[in-house]
């Protein structure tokens, strides 16, 4: 199931829904989000140890590298995640040890296959996602990472659809605002790049309400100018 053979969003839901399943794999997700015009670091699936070498000359070192399995919900926790591979040796190399990671911890594993993604850049890691709410419809919510939203609860709301000024209004509600507007020597934040995300996001569950969930959990936020980027992405679909 390679990435050519889908042209728009809806394609790629139709056919996870089509082969009975309701969580789209790495690799959909960030085509159906690269589709819908979001910014995503360069990604590719790999099948076996040639097609990841040759993936990650193409996008170019570092990369990233990890399973795909329907069983796999935490990569890390199985030794299902490589950061910061740097050349075609540790490219090879990575790829046999996340299959026998997950082998060893989970021995039924379908694993379809490894992500080969561009590493990006530090910076700050914000939250975006939707979810869908049985009166209300879609439900967009925004924090930043970490504690903020895990222990803090530090998030805000909006009903989709949402317009960029509205995007904008969720970013500043939230508690811990004045570390995206720059806070003890660090530099703003590009929240321009972020409201552009969260009105991406709200066309997208709007359009397609076969869309339950959304987590974009980081979304990486650079410097005032510098934009973001997506660098991990789930998707929950239902046929109702």
């Amino acid at each position: 199931m390679g990435f050519t053979m889908y042209s728009t969003p809806e394609d790629i839901v139709k056919n996870v829904l089509r082969e009975g399943r309701n969580r789209l794999y790495d690799h959909e997700a960030f085509k159906l989000l690269e589709l819908s015009g979001f910014p995503v670091p360069k990604t590719g699936l790999a099948k076996s140890v040639d097609e990841a070498v040759g993936l990650a000359e193409k996008i170019g070192y570092p990369v990233v590298l990890k399973v795909v399995s329907p069983q796999v919900i935490h990569k890390s926790d199985v030794g299902g995640v490589l950061l910061n591979i740097k050349s075609s040796k540790e490219v090879a190399e990575g790829f046999n040890n996340i299959f026998n990671n997950v082998k060893k911890h989970i021995p039924d594993a379908e694993i379809y296959g490894v992500l080969v993604q561009e590493m990006l850049p530090s910076g700050l890691e914000t939250i975006v996602g939707s979810t869908r709410d049985p009166i209300f419809g879609p439900v967009l919510v925004f924090g930043l990472g970490g504690i903020f939203v895990e222990v803090l609860r530090d998030v805000s709301f909006r009903i989709a659809p949402v317009e960029f000024e509205e995007a904008l209004e969720m970013i500043d509600e939230i508690r811990s605002s004045k570390i995206l507007a720059g806070f003890r020597g660090s530099p703003p934040r590009d929240k321009k790049a972020i409201a552009d995300i969260i009105v991406k996001l709200s066309k997208l569950v709007s359009s397609i309400p076969e869309i339950k969930e959304v987590d974009l959990n980081p979304v990486i936020v650079y410097e005032e100018g510098k934009g973001a980027k997506i660098a991990d992405a789930r998707f929950i679909l239902s046929k109702e």
